[in-house]
């Protein structure tokens, strides 16, 4: 197994009453809390590996989890909900004892964000939401959707070597983060996967994501090619959110991600800023 390309927060299996054991990335400390919540197909440490320092240095608490069927997320014999990853969040929350946290999501973190702020909003402080929209049925989002059967099939018969392919074909040559990036692919569930993407095609939260009251800020990735920058807009004029804006496409969490350190700390900052102690 490769190492990852940068030291990881502490891990750490949670009993979550109700839920199962759930595995937790860590850093620990008095600063704010905020929950990481990850996109589709990729699990947490690689959404966020090149987030977690920079928002730990700023003097945030960071935590993060893997979503059913995720990395090393929880596997049941129910098939996967957003629904339920809001649910599995929440009741983390009040198993250690945090108090409302400010949640932060991306891409399909960013409805189980907005289901955990509407389900659960006595542990929800803040949202900041990024790379994500109000709803996914735009025409190039739903052929995608329609793959999964297929997704499914691949990754359940050869998970690690589909993985390294597909990173080559996206235009990762060989290295040791790839041979890292394709072994934390290959842990999830290729049924779990391919049951988010059809969640994601029937997600709509636009009958009550006004309603949602705490404060929020929305990061638009502007050349985003999977999630259409117009719906980001949108989503933000629902909530009516300071936006942020950072020129990259859907990975750009990782391929600009110390740009999107940045703008991720700047959109905490205007919901949850960490307070400096007095000088004495």
């Amino acid at each position: 197994m490769t190492d990852p390309p940068v030291e990881l927060p502490r891990g750490c299996v949670v009993r979550v009453p109700g839920v199962g054991e759930m595995f937790v990335r860590d850093t620990g400390g008095d600063g704010p809390p905020v929950l990481l919540l990850h996109g589709w197909m990729f699990p947490s440490d690689l959404n966020w590996y090149r987030a977690y320092g920079p928002l730990a240095d700023a003097g945030y608490r960071v935590l993060a989890i893997d979503h059913r069927g995720h990395g090393r997320g929880l596997r049941t014999p129910e098939p996967f909900s957003l629904t339920a990853c809001a649910a599995d969040a929440a009741a983390l929350v009040r198993t250690l004892e945090l108090g409302p946290v400010t949640v932060v999501g991306y891409s399909m973190g960013g409805p189980i964000a907005t289901l955990m702020a509407h389900d659960h909003p006595d542990t929800v402080s803040a949202l900041v939401l990024g790379a994500t929209a109000r709803e996914w049925t735009e025409p190039r989002m739903k052929m995608l959707w329609r793959s999964m059967g297929a997704l499914r099939l691949a990754l359940n018969i050869f998970p690690l070597s589909s993985w390294r392919w597909a990173l080559r074909r996206a235009g990762f040559p060989d290295s040791p983060t790839t041979s890292w990036v394709a072994a934390e692919l290959s842990r999830s569930s290729g049924r779990d996967l391919a049951e988010a993407g059809r969640e994601l095609g029937r997600f709509d939260s636009r009958p009550w994501i006004g309603t949602l009251r705490m404060p929020a800020a929305v990061i638009v990735t502007t050349s985003d090619t999977a999630v259409p920058p117009r719906t980001q807009y949108e989503l933000a004029e629902s909530l009516a959110a300071p936006v942020f804006e950072i020129d990259c496409d859907h990975a750009g969490v990782t391929v600009k991600g110390a740009e999107f350190a940045r703008v991720l700390l700047d959109a905490l900052g205007a919901v949850a800023p960490v307070t400096l102690p007095a000088e004495r």
